[in-house]
Order: C-alpha cells, then structure tokens, then sequence
C-alpha cells in the first residue's frame, strides 16, 4: 500500500493552498516550529540529564519530570501541527521520495512511543533514582531518539 496519494491529497488541500499562497504563513509556522523544537529539546534533556545522575541532585527525578511535562506535551503538540502545516505546503509528494523524511518520521514515532511509554512513566514514578544504570540506558535512548529526529529533520534538505 503506497501513501503517495495520501501525500498528494495534502498537498492539494485548501489549507496548504492558502499556506502557499500566503507570504508569511510558511515562514511564522517554521518559526513556531523551531521554538518547540527548542523547547522540547530543554524538557528532555532536563529529564534526560536528571536521570543520568547529573544536575538537579536535590530533586527527585519525579520531581523534574513532573515539572518538565507540560512544557513536553505542548511544545509536542505545536512540533506536530507546525510540521503538519509546512509538510502540506511545499510538495508533499517530494517528501514520499525523501529518505531523510521517512526516516525523521520514523525516529520521531519512536521517540514519542519511547517517551510516553517507557520514559515517563519511569521517571514519575516516585522511588526512581537517577544514575542507576537503568535510569542511565533509558536517558542515553531518549536522548539518542530526539537526537534522531533532529538530524534527519535537517538532512531533508541534503538527501
């Protein structure tokens, strides 16, 4: 089963029509995009960095992730329709052929999975320590995952 004319209904919408055909439409959503991308990446790597056994020693590592989630959930929230936004203005169909595309796709599934499933919930449970060694593989994973996104987003351009 192929997506591409799945990709190429976006493409065709109203909405990525009046992206392009705006001048400013693309270019605020990109903008929105990378400031979530940077707070998204300060939320983990807080977490991240909590659980390896560093920084933030006098708080629980309950305590920052706890903390750190809400700015995680919508900085996710605004990644995902700023994407959406600019995927379907430019030639979404040119992304079906893009190999840095499907594989951003694919780290960024696996890092929300890893989030959600494995991360947090290890982390907000309220005896975890961090720099046990599973606490440790679990942040090197997480940061491994997001770090997987952010190299194949910037790769689309060259691949």
């Amino acid at each position: 089963m192929s997506l591409l004319p799945a990709f190429q209904w976006i493409q065709a919408t109203s909405l990525a029509m009046v992206i392009n055909n705006s001048k400013y439409a693309f270019a605020l959503s990109e903008c929105f995009h990378l400031i979530a991308l940077a707070v998204i990446g300060g939320a983990v790597l807080l977490v991240d960095v909590r659980l390896l056994g560093y920084g933030f020693r006098r708080q629980r590592v309950a305590e920052v992730a706890a903390a750190a989630r809400p700015w995680l959930i919508g900085s996710l929230l605004l990644i995902v329709v700023t994407g959406y936004l600019m995927f379907s203005s430019l030639a979404a169909d040119k992304y079906y052929w893009n190999v840095g595309f499907r594989w951003k796709m694919y780290f960024l599934a696996a890092a929300i999975l890893y989030t959600f499933f494995v991360r947090q919930p290890y982390a907000l449970r309220s005896g975890t320590a961090g720099g046990t060694p599973a606490a440790r593989t679990i942040a090197v994973v997480s940061i491994g995952l997001w770090l997987g996104v952010a190299v194949m987003g910037r790769a689309i351009g060259f691949l």
